[in-house]
């Protein structure tokens, strides 16, 4: 039930960010406006479906892994992507010591599972197999293309703005309102976009819970991963690449900094993944 909630919640939010990019085209623009916010969109939603995971494994430093260079990542790999009933993903090992994991990749068949070399020295055998079935579960439940093309409507939105911002819009819209579309249409695009993030990592949670055989393992990891996230920075980390991460590297505060996470707060995950073990 709250895997079909999280589900509804998401198409919903995915729908109101269309709606943002086409809103933003035609208030700014009028039809032409609304016709270059689908051809943006459309082309940038191109370049994210297909070069994605190439991008985030480059940007990463990813370097891929076998059954020979690492024989115990690649047999739990396995062994968890049969659970989950996926084609084997290609498996890398960032060189990062800040401990995290991260997948991509635009469907099963393309998929990708990457750890940092800090996540492998700090997590045990159950706590690294809980975090490879909480990736394994994006890939299944295609989290990774969303959260993708969130992120690409959102920036596409910003996009557009300055657009009209430099390029002149519809001139039967003020100004002064004209700035504030400007300036608060990303704003909500951002907003949106880490709403679809955090209802993603609680399913990714329960479904990598049940992929792994057991919650326990995921629940130990998050504990150490956000305890070792505000002491260790992320190398080459951009906030723009926060939601593909298990932890978000970059801590929010509290109030309203909350709405800019990717993450629900750890704690409520912990929670919900004890639930879980009693259900």
């Amino acid at each position: 039930m709250i895997s079909f909630v999280n589900n509804l919640k998401t198409v919903g939010l995915m729908g109101l960010m269309f709606g943002l990019i086409l809103a933003a085209g035609y208030i700014l623009g009028g039809m032409q406006g609304l016709t270059l916010a689908l051809i943006i969109g459309g082309v940038m939603n191109f370049g994210a479906y297909f070069y994605s995971d190439k991008i985030a494994i480059a940007a990463m430093r990813g370097q891929e892994v076998n059954a020979k260079t690492a024989p115990d990542l690649i047999e739990m790999v396995s062994r968890l992507a049969k659970n989950a009933d996926l084609p084997m993903p290609r498996v890398y090992v960032c060189p990062q010591q800040a401990p995290n994991a991260f997948a991509t990749g635009r469907n099963p068949k393309n998929a990708a599972v990457a750890v940092t070399r800090g996540a492998l020295a700090l997590l045990n055998y159950d706590e690294l197999e809980g975090v490879v079935g909480h990736e394994l579960a994006h890939v299944k439940n295609r989290d990774t293309l969303t959260s993708t093309i969130a992120a690409t409507i959102a920036g596409a939105i910003s996009y557009i703005g300055w657009i009209f911002m430099f390029g002149g819009g519809n001139r039967d819209i003020h100004p002064i309102f004209a700035l504030l579309f400007i300036i608060l249409a990303p704003l909500a695009a951002v907003v949106v976009q880490m709403a679809i993030s955090r209802s993603r990592e609680y399913v990714a949670d329960a479904d990598g819970a049940t992929i792994a055989g057991s919650p326990n393992g995921l629940i130990s990891a998050l504990q150490k991963l956000e305890a070792s996230a505000k002491r260790i920075p992320m190398d080459h980390e951009m906030p723009s690449s926060n939601h593909m991460f298990i932890v978000q590297p970059l801590s929010a505060g509290e109030s309203m900094a909350k709405l800019f996470s990717t993450h629900p707060a750890t704690k409520d995950r912990i929670a919900k993944l004890r639930q879980h073990d009693l259900a």
